[in-house]
């Protein structure tokens, strides 16, 4: 690590004697040093600090209006995690002085009157010492810069493969993929009237669209099929749950966990009646609870190889009948608390027509 030429440091100087300070002035200018302020007032000094920071502050104990101590304090309370680097020069020799200086945050004490010689070698350890530290809490800085680009990095990638993983999952009988953003976009807003705050809301957008990656193991043949399955055809299309919470299972991320939790128990209903666990009411994850109503209103009203569209006042009707049968009655009101928001995103984000 290369140390910057310490005789362009910035040096400040508060006495009450003009006199020490000019003794002190003259002594570091003939050695090199070229950037120097001073001040007789410590509140002046105080704010000479405040206006620009100094690398090194040669400080006197015994002054008016504020002693050297105050000042130290002073000085720490402007920032608390860099304490700045305080040389006390002092005509005070007794012991109990330099250990409260020193205890304070100084970080060297030289009594008055002192050798040009050792004034100087201080100065120099002082300033090399402190532009080394803050050299390295700058590269710590970019270092840590660096990790959280890193870290957005793999989070954004991340989430694109869930993204495109959900999209896949869909593509067989939805081309355009808009689904997914309909229905999670309504589990958002269904969350968040019920009080879930940002990270949860962001956990849920993120998560919700991959409810039915376990679409991707079920055959075409009956995915895709035209007609109403046979009861072993709608036995492997149940599946889809459980396959797609094994797919999702098996690593610590909530995100994953999460989308495990929804693509597991979405299809239970709150009677007990829905698959693959027969879960009943409560005992039905909240998440799961959710995406329930925002994934059927939109599989009701959207467009699929093996059926067309229910009316929007069709589909409405549905989630109401359905209110403590298939879905969490309190979730059902606030669906249609929201009712407004949800058919804007139904229609914001709607199908193209591909017939056209």
């Amino acid at each position: 690590m290369v140390v910057d030429n310490i005789r362009n440091a910035s040096i400040l100087i508060i006495d009450d004697q003009p006199v020490n300070i000019k003794v002190v002035e003259k002594i570091l200018v003939q050695d090199g040093y070229t950037e120097i302020r001073s001040s007789t007032d410590p509140l002046d000094g105080i704010k000479q600090y405040q206006e620009k920071r100094a690398d090194l502050v040669l400080l006197d104990i015994n002054m008016p209006q504020m002693n050297g101590f105050q000042v130290i304090e002073k000085l720490r309370g402007l920032d608390a995690d860099d304490i700045p680097p305080v040389l006390v020069l002092t005509a005070q020799t007794d012991r109990d002085s330099r250990i409260h200086a020193l205890e304070l945050g100084a970080r060297d004490y030289l009594t008055k009157p002192f050798d040009r010689v050792e004034l100087l070698t201080r100065i120099a350890n002082m300033l090399e010492v402190g532009l080394l530290q803050r050299a390295l809490h700058k590269e710590n800085l970019d270092l840590e810069e660096k990790v959280r680009e890193r870290t957005k990095a793999i989070h954004d990638t991340q989430l694109e493969i869930i993204r495109r993983l959900g999209r896949a999952a869909e593509y067989k009988d939805n081309e355009t993929g808009l689904h997914i953003v309909r229905m999670s976009k309504t589990t958002v807003c269904i969350a968040e009237e019920i009080g879930m705050n940002g990270s949860q809301l962001e956990l849920l957008l993120n998560a919700s669209p991959m409810h039915d990656v376990g679409k991707i193991g079920i055959p075409d043949r009956i995915l895709l099929k035209p007609g109403k399955l046979t009861a072993d055809e709608w036995e492997v299309m149940k599946t889809h749950a459980t396959i797609g919470a094994e797919l999702l299972s098996g690593h610590n991320s909530e995100l994953l966990d999460t989308a495990r939790v929804i693509a597991l128990t979405h299809h239970e209903k709150w009677d007990g009646s829905g698959y693959p666990e027969g879960l009943k009411g409560n005992e039905i994850p909240i998440e799961g609870r959710i995406v329930a109503i925002a994934d059927v209103f939109d599989a009701l009203t959207s467009k699929r190889p093996y059926k067309e569209p229910w009316t929007i006042d069709a589909s409405l009707d549905y989630i109401r009948t359905q209110s403590g049968k298939h879905f969490d009655p309190d979730l059902v009101d606030v669906f249609f608390k929201r009712e407004a928001e949800i058919l804007e995103i139904n229609s914001r984000y709607a199908d193209p027509d591909l017939d056209k």
